[in-house]
């Protein structure tokens, strides 16, 4: 098998952080499709979304205990026979309802990715390099989401809303191989009490007794249910309000992608000589200008492509910023629960992006401001949490 630090694990590992982001993003150009193929509403249709964030953000307490006490080689190999199934089923589904609970049961595979790549990343980088490597591995795992909506539109418009499940199952397909192949055990610390109730709950307890821990997950929730606002609400925006094809779409959401990538390039470059409490401050501002400024725009009734794009740019390019380094400190702290640690986060965050989710779609009307809204919220929210929480634990010694 290849060394653990060998490109092709990165790459695997990169991979297995997309699961989420290309699960969603894929199918977003084909949402409006949804509403008009199973005669529904605009809401139930962002269940699709936001149900698939539940079922994510349920299965992370799961995988991170179960990877600390197994290993992380087979909590990856179940979770991704998972998504396999889930994924057929998706595809071949004939009814709104049917689709939501497929949705469902593709999240608790999905989820394998992202919470068991981040403890196997903290396995074989260690706590320092950890930022560097996932700032790298999001500005890759950026091409997902930057390229998702642009093949999801063309599939949508040549071969009909299917396809992209099609699709998605033909990817977990080659994961599952490349797992099995490729990927070695990580975890040096098996805890055999790990999955024990009475264990879980004091490591629970442990972290969550740490405030800046809980700084640094909020500032990741607040951020990713930001980014999760547009995913759920810009098609509908774009498409029905804007008059975009599908395939417009999806070149707009790419346009929208590349403000990510060069985020999480900057954190990769700039984190080692800058550190990550200044990359962190930098970005929740950056986040908080964009959101407010996007916000602003809506609320004035503005209605332009730019007036929604380039806020929600440069709200991503904080977001590149800051979701590294976040991640990295609060995970680092505890290589012998690193999955646990990692689920915990996972579950918040995408917990408060589902919640962000199902708001914006009841109180859509058409119009950016509920999308751009939240957008703007969730980033005074992400700074707060830094400035409120994360500093004073760092200057009290209890930092994560």
């Amino acid at each position: 098998m290849p060394h653990p630090e060998s490109l092709p694990i990165r790459i695997l590992l990169t991979a297995l952080v997309a699961f989420g982001p290309l699960s969603t993003d894929l199918y977003l150009p084909s949402l409006p499709t949804l509403v008009r193929v199973f005669g529904t509403d605009v809401a139930t249709v962002q269940l699709t979304l936001s149900v698939f964030l539940a079922g994510f953000a349920i299965s992370q307490l799961v995988y991170g205990p179960m990877s600390d006490r197994f290993g992380r080689r087979p909590a990856l190999l179940a979770g991704v026979v998972i998504y396999l199934a889930a994924s057929a089923v998706c595809a071949m589904t004939s009814s709104i309802e049917a689709l939501i609970a497929a949705r469902f049961f593709q999240a608790l595979g999905a989820c394998c990715g992202p919470v068991v790549a981040r403890a196997v990343v903290r396995d074989v980088f260690g706590r320092e390099r950890s930022a560097t490597v996932l700032a790298y591995m999001s500005m890759a795992m950026a091409l997902a989401p930057a390229v998702g909506p642009m093949l999801g539109g063309v599939l949508t418009e040549w071969f009909g809303w299917r396809a992209n499940f099609v699709l998605l199952t033909g990817f977990a397909c080659v994961i599952l191989a490349a797992v099995w192949g490729m990927l070695g055990e990580t975890n040096a610390h098996r805890d055999a009490d790990a999955l024990r109730p009475g264990r879980m709950l004091a490591n629970y307890l442990l972290l969550l007794r740490n405030r800046g821990f809980i700084g640094y997950v909020l500032v990741v929730a607040f951020c990713y249910s930001g980014i999760f606002s547009f995913i759920s609400g810009s098609s509908f925006v774009l498409i029905d309000r804007l008059h975009l094809t599908p395939a417009q779409y999806g070149a707009s959401f790419g346009s929208v992608v590349l403000g990510y990538m060069l985020g999480t390039f900057l954190a990769g470059r700039l984190t080692p000589r800058l550190g990550g409490a200044r990359m962190i401050r930098l970005g929740t501002s950056l986040s908080l200008a964009g959101g407010v400024a996007g916000g602003l725009l809506a609320l004035a009734g503005v209605l332009h492509l730019a007036a929604i794009l380039v806020p929600v740019f440069l709200f991503i390019l904080g977001a590149g910023l800051t979701l590294p380094n976040a991640t990295a400190n609060a995970v680092g702290p505890y290589p012998t629960m690193a999955g646990l640690a990692s689920s915990l986060l996972g579950f918040a965050q995408m917990t408060v992006a589902a919640a962000v989710g199902i708001v914006v779609g009841h109180l859509a009307d058409g119009s950016p401001l509920p999308m751009m809204g939240a957008i703007g919220l969730v980033g005074l929210g992400a700074l707060a949490a830094h400035r409120l929480l994360v500093i004073p634990a760092a200057t009290t010694g209890r930092s994560a």
